[in-house]
């Protein structure tokens, strides 16, 4: 394929946006950055550092101090993230991050610090990103936009599952709590709330599997880089 577009991919929380951005970059050898882990990370740092979160001036001291990189792993085959050199995929998906996460993306000095890195990344194309704000204010020009949702009984199951396979004891009311109380959060926020793009196109994967999500993406894939290619052509 070859021009190469821009993947912006936003949705609620495990509806399995990273899943689907995840499969994409490798059938199209994209490039795949999950904001939501640098969320989560930037997360990890302020609850080992014991940041305030309500204290703006311990906020903007702690950001210069954050470093997050992105490196391949062969042996997962996938990028994982990296705080301050240190590997930190498995710690970012406690509960302990997952219940903070949210308020921490909420804070506008955060957003800022995460964005102007997201943008730096996606200079070049061939990239597919995943989160809150992709298509709305990171990469407005993206070429494809989604929206992905689901049932929220059925984001629960998935989610429960996810922690259960990580070894994670945990409750599945605790679990619809906490998708409950992320979304909301991330709909109502004052700084770059989860809203659907109005160009974006709904994937609604309630009752789709994997693959079947991935076929429809693709044919999207595949319409946006005519659509570029007529107009670089003309």
């Amino acid at each position: 394929m070859a021009s190469k577009i821009i993947i912006a991919i936003d949705g609620y929380s495990s509806c399995g946006k990273s899943t689907l951005a995840k499969q994409l970059a490798q059938e199209l050898g994209y490039r795949y950055i999950d904001s939501g882990a640098m969320y989560r990370a930037v997360t990890l740092y302020f609850l080992r550092n014991n940041i305030d979160l309500t204290d703006h001036e311990s906020v903007l001291r702690a950001l210069p101090d954050i470093h997050l990189s992105f490196e391949y792993n062969e042996e997962t085959g996938r990028s994982e993230i990296f705080l301050n050199d240190e590997n930190v995929e498995r710690y970012i998906r406690d509960m302990i991050v997952a219940e903070k996460v949210s308020e921490v993306a909420a804070i506008r000095d955060v957003r800022a610090f995460a964005v102007a890195q997201q943008k730096k990344i996606g200079k070049k194309k061939g990239l597919v990103m995943d989160g809150r704000d992709i298509g709305t204010v990171v990469f407005p020009d993206a070429e494809l936009k989604i929206f992905m949702t689901a049932d929220l009984e059925i984001r629960v199951k998935r989610r429960f599952e996810e922690l259960c396979e990580a070894g994670q004891a945990v409750a599945m009311e605790d679990v619809k709590h906490n998708l409950a109380m992320r979304d909301y959060i991330d709909s109502n926020r004052e700084e770059s709330p989860l809203r659907q793009a109005e160009d974006a196109v709904v994937l609604d994967n309630s009752n789709l599997t994997r693959e079947e999500q991935l076929k429809v993406v693709l044919g999207w894939v595949q319409e946006r880089v005519q659509e570029k290619k007529v107009l670089t052509d003309s």
